[in-house]
């Protein structure tokens, strides 16, 4: 059998960008609840704002960790299996991530030292700032990433001259049309993803009563932020669909199993869609749904797959399916924040077991729903690697074989499996030696010098023989 390296080499892309987005979606969220926990603390000098803000410190530093070397590939995959692309696009493409590295990343490198490890060392508002400028670069960092990500959905600023993407406009290429719903839609996915985490386990803490007073306080905290941002992320959704539809009306068309141009639309619930055929084999709907979502009119008109040539269609199935697996768990997060809601009379939401569980399920939630968004965006928009500019067999590393490909596929995986089992080690460990062993209204002041980079998540190693401990 002939490997093919586009397809294993799209695989590996894939791979890779899915096993590398779980962890910034997860930090850029939780860095901000680290910034709001120091500034409480500085406030109120509160002990349990303190522990609450030790414990996650330490799991925002070995998910740092994490993101950093599974995020160091992506950028080498764009020489080896994408040079095609890398030389067409670097006029924009390089000057962005130059960016990023530049505005963002020394940015948080540099005051995440000082927060790890500057606890009693440096001032609490040096440490408060710290933990600020960390919090501001992730964001910057998200910035950037998206901007250029957006720019290959909804290329704008430039024009191609022998092949060679040139710049026209910074600002229009920045500010590309699917940029503002893209970024908007990440961040808030992001502070998703970090309310819904520290929920759980702050529920779980709360189901073995460990540090019940500050683990009421965070779970009381996200669900509070998961009342608003569930709710206001699905509006943010909707504009985000609607300027699909105006950009990238194939990719709509697929997210909704729709092939033929129509008024009147039904909201498809289930559909088997086959490509050969350009028809669903069976679908069950809402009439007129769709097009009252899409065009806010019962008769609008919706699009259809079969207006593109078959071999510019994606995968409409992954397409489909994935999109429903996203708002499918979108609902289900409304639904518990209006549980949460319902809940605190009595305060409920620290005693019910029931829905304590539930929140430590419902932690895993949002990076599925995640990555189901990174397959509609980015599987939606196939064949195109920049829309409707250059395709993926375009883009690709010309020498490139189907055994390189696959050898380096299989490495990725090697490698990322073992830093995702020393990651959850870690992180085990972290969460289960919890908050610091002090009383509840005591601060805390171990403060050691750091022995090694993840040292500060304190596991068995760390532990003194001398003390009686370990």
């Amino acid at each position: 059998m002939e490997l093919d390296p586009l397809l294993l080499s799209r695989i590996q892309f894939a791979f890779v960008v899915s096993f590398h987005a779980i962890f910034p979606v997860f930090t850029i969220g939780l860095a901000s609840f680290l910034a709001l926990l120091h500034a409480l603390f500085y406030k109120t000098q509160n002990p349990a704002w303190e522990r609450l803000a030790i414990l996650w410190t330490k799991v925002f530093a070995v998910v740092f960790g994490m993101g950093v070397v599974s995020g160091i590939v992506m950028s080498f995959q764009f020489g080896t299996n994408w040079s095609n692309f890398s030389q067409s696009s670097a006029n924009f493409i390089g000057p962005l991530l130059s960016y990023e590295v530049i505005t963002a990343f020394f940015l948080e490198a540099a005051f995440l030292g000082v927060l790890l490890f500057g606890r009693g060392k440096v001032s609490q508002g040096v440490h408060l700032f710290a933990a600020l400028m960390v919090a501001l670069g992730t964001f910057i960092s998200t910035f950037w990433i998206l901007s250029a990500n957006s720019w290959m959905h909804t290329p704008a600023g430039i024009e191609m001259i022998d092949g060679v993407v040139h710049v026209t406009s910074w600002m229009d290429a920045i500010f590309n049309p699917s940029f503002p719903f893209r970024l908007t839609h990440m961040v808030m996915a992001s502070f998703l993803t970090g309310g819904f985490v520290v929920a759980g386990v702050s529920a779980w803490y709360l189901l073995i009563e460990r540090d019940v007073k500050a683990n009421c306080k965070a779970l009381s905290m996200c669900l509070w932020l998961l009342l608003v941002l569930t709710p206001a992320q699905a509006v943010i959704g909707d504009f985000h669909g609607l300027n699909t539809l105006e950009y990238q009306p194939t990719k709509l068309a697929a997210m909704e199993g729709n092939w033929e141009t129509m008024q009147g639309a039904p909201l498809l619930l289930f559909a088997l869609p086959d490509r050969d055929r350009q028809e669903n084999l069976f679908e069950i709907g809402i009439p007129y749904g769709a097009s009252l979502i899409l065009t806010h009119e019962l008769d609008g008109e919706v699009p259809g797959i079969s207006e593109s040539p078959p071999e510019e269609q994606p995968p409409v199935w992954i397409v489909f399916w994935a999109f429903r697996i996203m708002v499918a768990i979108g609902f289900v997060m409304i639904g518990v924040a209006l549980a949460g809601l319902y809940l605190r009379r009595g305060g409920n939401i620290y005693r019910s077991r029931r829905f304590l569980q539930t929140l430590r399920v419902m932690s895993i939630t949002p990076f599925i729903a995640v990555l189901a968004g990174w397959v509609v965006t980015e599987t939606g928009r196939a064949p195109w690697l920049i829309y409707e500019t250059m395709t993926h067999a375009e883009g690709v590393t010309p020498s490139l074989t189907g055994g390189m490909a696959l050898f380096t596929l299989v490495g990725y995986i090697a490698v990322y499996g073992v830093i995702f089992y020393a990651g959850t080690y870690y992180l085990t460990r972290v969460i289960r030696y919890g908050m610091q062993a002090k009383g509840e209204d005591e601060l805390v002041d171990d403060f050691e010098t750091p022995k090694r980079p993840f040292s500060a998540t304190h596991t068995p190693f760390d532990d003194n023989p001398a003390k009686g401990e370990g």
